[in-house]
Order: C-alpha cells, then structure tokens, then sequence
C-alpha cells in the first residue's frame, strides 16, 4: 500500500513518519512517497528521518512531479503550504495593522491563505480524480474545513481532520477518569470552531461534574483560556480556536505585541533549513529542539505574558488520527473519531440549516465501507448563529477562489463576524493582492 504525503518537504513531516515507525503499525504500507516542489526541504526532511533513527519504515521514496506522486497512491495525506511561512506574515501583519485579528485560519488571514491554497489544491484533487481515482485524501491543510470542501466538488473522497477536538475529547476523559475509548461525546460545529456538550458513560453524562469543578476545569486548557465562568455559562467546554471570537479585543492586542505566530515560525523554520543544509549531520538534532519550541510557544497569546504552556496541554497528534483513520478504512478495524465530512454524509442533514455540501466537524464511526457521521442533539442559539454565519463566508471564498471575482472575496471578508468595516475588508484584501503573488495570481 502506497502512502502519499503531499508536502512532503514540510518541518512537521518526522512527526508523520514517526507513528508509521511503529513495528506493529496495522497496515501494510510498502512506500511512502514525499511530494513537494521543493527538492532542498526534501533533502533537509531525508536527513532528519535518518538521523531520528526511525526503525520499520516502509521504503521511502521522493518527487516533485506531482503525477509521478499521486499513481499508484492509496492514501493522501495533505498538508501544503502555498507561499510558506512568508505568506502567513502577510496574512497576519495587514490584518493586524487595520485593527483586525490575524491568524491563520480564523477570519481574514485565514481567508488569505485559503485564496492562495484553494488552486493548487484543486490541482491535486484534479490529479488524484485522473491518477488515483479510489484514494482517500486526508486533508490536514489549512483552514481545512474550507480546502476539504472545495477539494471534495472534484474528489469526494476528501475527509478533514484536526486534533484538536479530539485532543479536549480525550483530555476531558481522562479529568473524569476515563479513557476516551470507553465514553461516547458530543463535539460539533466547523474546523476550529465548535464545543465539546456532553461525555458519557453508560448513558451518564460527565461533563455536568467536570464543568462545575474548578479542580477539573484547571486541568483543560480551553476552560483556562477562556474562563470558568465562560464555561459554565455555555454549558459546554469550547475548542481553544473560539479563543480568537470569545476574546477578539484581547487577542488583537496580544497579537498586535511583538512578533506573531507567522514571524516566529519564520524566522524559526527559516533559521532551522538553513542551518540543516549547511550542516546536514546535525539536521535529526536541529529538528528536535526546533520542534520542542514550536510546541511550548503555540497559542502564546492566549495565556499571560511568560506563562509556560503546560506539558499535558502540548503534543498535538493529528499524525495518530490520520493513522487511525487510514487503518480503519484499510483494514475495516472500527474507530469513532471527529472529522470534516460533508453535511450531507449522513442519513439526514447533520446541521439542517447548512447546504448539503458544507464540511462540518462531527464525530464519525469509521471501518472498511466509510465514514459514517454520528447524528447529535440540535445545535441552536448563538452557536448555530455563528456557525451559519461563518460558513457563509467560507463558501464565499471557495467561490471567489475558483472564479477569480474580487468582489466575492471582499464579500467574503466583509461578512466575517470579526470584521467590523467593509472598508477595512477592502483595504486588507487590496493589500494582500498587491503584496502576495501567490493570492494575486488567484484574482488575476
């Protein structure tokens, strides 16, 4: 079975590698293939795996040539990033200098990045369509809800996932004292917004006690980020990204001090490929303490100045949901997971007020004949609100994207619930033209 990695070039790839290491890995994986148009971050990315000493990986094999990577391919997982860590300073400084939030996948410097990755995306679901018709694509590219649902208008064996709502799953387990295996949930909404509203055991449900329990909220880092008393007033725990809604005033200024995500990781990756060609007997060393930087330092913004992020709180593991998800659909082992699916994947409409297209984030069961959403209790009130809203303006980029209209991305941006000025919405998205080529060449 050939595995795909679509940039395969890319500084999170070892974490990938690393879980198909395992010498009971439950697939038969032959190769595993790095694409990526950049063959000196693939080089970089052979001497890290090398030198991490990774055992029992399947033959590993590396192109540029997108045709070559996609034949014969079973599995895609998908994680390109169009205009690299460049791009994301843009998509953050314009929109921070006009007052409004930016980040990489939460309002307009999502939005920016979804204009400059929604052609090149399409190409590979164009390609897969023609090369490899029956593989799965594991879209981890962000803002994934947007780039799953327009790949899936070509492919519709496209599937989103993000760890992070099973991460407050299973954190959320263990603070009950379960493993996540053992409780059934209720998580829904869209890729990096939604809420975790109940956790059950044997038809009782836990969160009732986690939420009315400082002791046990302490223990969850979105309940500390946005507040007990937040918590408790939702009924429900939040996935850490509402942060950027909940908190919009906050964040901007937070963000607006200092460097942002986008420079750090800047500098940071940029500082690392450099110095691993230069110095390629220590690329597995440099990659490591790199890696352990990125993790302390993610979402800084959202706690005090010089609080350390907390050990339980790091980790991440979407490389062990996109394993879990490949098995279960290779081998028809069952597993329950979230992923983005389409709203329509269900027996009915899994949010009744969304198109029958839109990707939204639901719990699935998972084995050898697909995925299958798990329906869930109503969502209503302002959580439906700001779900339909932002959906809205989701789709609207998927459309400004594949038509190249202008006035249907600044639309699109105008509309976003974290932007107060249709003037400002046009300013961002001129400047984002006039200084990216990669979003200029969409609206060309």
């Amino acid at each position: 079975m050939k595995l795909l990695l679509v940039g395969g070039g890319g500084f999170r790839v070892p974490q990938i590698l690393s879980v198909l290491a395992d010498p009971n890995l439950p697939i038969n994986l032959t190769e595993v293939c790095l694409y990526d148009v950049s063959p000196d971050r693939l080089g970089v990315m052979r001497d890290v795996v090398t030198q991490l000493g990774y055992k029992n990986l399947p033959t590993i094999t590396v192109t540029t040539d997108m045709t070559d990577a996609v034949k014969g391919a079973d599995f895609i997982f998908s994680a390109m990033r169009i205009g690299g860590t460049c791009g994301r300073v843009i998509d953050e400084r314009e929109a921070l200098s006009r007052g409004i939030l930016g980040q990489e996948t939460v309002g307009v410097g999502g939005y920016a990045y979804a204009f400059r990755t929604i052609p090149e995306a399409m190409r590979l679901a164009e390609t897969v369509r023609q090369h490899a018709p029956e593989a799965w694509v594991i879209n981890f590219t962000n803002p994934a809800g947007i780039i799953t649902q327009a790949m899936r208008t070509v492919h519709p064996k496209v599937v989103g996932i993000c760890d992070t709502p099973i991460g407050l799953v299973r954190r959320a387990a263990l603070v009950a004292g379960h493993k996540e295996k053992d409780i059934t949930y209720d998580y829904v909404g869209l890729n990096h917004l939604g809420w975790l509203r109940s956790l059950s055991l044997d038809g009782e449900d836990l969160l009732p006690s986690i939420i009315a329990d400082d002791a046990k909220l302490e223990r969850l880092e979105e309940a500390r980020t946005v507040g007990f008393d937040w918590v408790r007033t939702l009924g429900a725990i939040p996935n850490e990204y509402l942060y950027y809604y909940y908190f919009n005033r906050e964040s901007v200024a937070s963000i607006s001090h200092g460097q942002t995500r986008g420079e750090f990781l800047h500098d940071q990756q940029g500082s690392f490929y450099e110095q691993a060609q230069k110095d390629p007997a220590r690329a597995g060393e440099l990659w490591t303490a790199t890696h352990n930087e990125r993790e302390a330092t993610y979402m800084a913004e959202s706690r005090e100045e010089g609080e350390a992020r907390r050990e339980e709180d790091m980790g991440g593991g979407y490389e062990h949901v996109a394993l879990e998800l490949m098995t279960a659909l290779a081998t028809g082992t069952p597993a329950r997971m979230i992923l983005g699916v389409a709203n329509d994947d269900a027996d009915r409409l899994i949010i009744p007020q969304l198109r029958e297209d839109a990707v939204v984030e639901v719990p699935c069961n998972v084995d050898g004949s697909g995925i299958h959403p798990i329906m869930h209790e109503p969502l209503t009130g302002p959580e439906l609100g700001l779900v339909i809203s932002v959906k809205a303006c989701e789709e609207l980029v998927i459309d400004a994207a594949l038509s190249g209209d202008k006035s249907i991305a600044w639309k699109a941006l105008a509309a976003h619930p974290l932007v107060d000025s249709i003037a400002v919405a046009k300013s961002v998205l001129d400047a984002y033209i006039d200084k990216n080529p990669d979003v200029a060449k969409t609206f060309a």
